[in-house]
């Protein structure tokens, strides 16, 4: 299995707080990785360093083998890493298919951009009832799924999926963790941080637990499951 993302000794500063502090971790090709831990614990600085977001202090930062650090964003959308941010980041003036339309900007393949606009359509049913509804007339969970099939539209090798679950009624949170499954097993490479750490671990296959900047675990999702630090700090049991 080769490695598509490796991250060393990383460390991200805003002014004067170190909010990520030398941490390691890679991701092969075709993985769901995820990674978890409590609110300020470094997990968005770290995935907005990957997307090119914001610049690491120090370390490195290789996809395919090439170091990213000083890539700017378009290069590295071009080289194909998306990112979902927290919060949606939808066009809210466009309409849904234009913000679909967005997320394959850089592609030329036009059968294959109406193949995935379909794919992304099958997927979410509710996008292509609003297709020409403005995204900022969408409700939360209907941003979310449109920020995903947006990203998806990039055919990104890796996505990087950043709280997909926060603020959605459970019934929502289910479609759109079933659809992050299913491009997985499809073969997409996913890297997610998700505040919900049962389901998160539930649908990786390997995790990285983050406390304070730094990666203080990492082993198979399976394993976080069953460690105690893990059940009593993020699923809420003690045993």
């Amino acid at each position: 299995m080769s490695t598509l993302l490796e991250v060393k000794e990383l460390v991200v500063r805003y002014g004067g707080i170190e909010a990520v502090k030398g941490i390691n971790l890679h991701i092969h090709q075709g993985e769901l990785v995820t990674l978890i831990g409590a609110n300020g614990a470094g997990k968005t600085s770290t995935l907005n360093a990957l997307a090119g977001l914001l610049k690491p202090a120090s370390g490195e930062i290789r996809f395919e083998g090439e170091l990213l650090n000083s890539s700017p964003i378009h290069q590295l959308i071009q080289r194909g890493l998306a990112l979902v941010p927290e919060g949606r980041g939808v066009f809210p003036r466009l309409t849904v298919e234009e913000n679909l339309a967005m997320g394959a900007y850089t592609r030329k393949d036009k059968p294959g951009m109406r193949a995935d606009l379909n794919q992304v359509f099958e997927s979410f049913p509710r996008l292509q009832e609003r297709r020409q509804q403005k995204a900022g007339t969408l409700s939360g969970g209907e941003q979310q799924m449109l920020a995903i099939g947006r990203a998806l539209m990039g055919r990104p090798k890796l996505l990087l999926l950043d709280e997909p679950s926060m603020g959605l009624a459970p019934l929502m949170v289910q479609t759109i963790f079933s659809v992050i499954q299913r491009v997985a097993k499809e073969g997409m490479t996913v890297f997610l941080v998700e505040q919900n750490a049962r389901l998160a671990l539930q649908s990786a296959q390997r995790a990285y637990v983050m406390e304070g900047g730094m990666i203080r675990f990492n082993a198979s999702a399976n394993e976080c499951l069953s460690d105690p630090r893990v059940r009593l700090a993020y699923l809420g049991e003690d045993s």
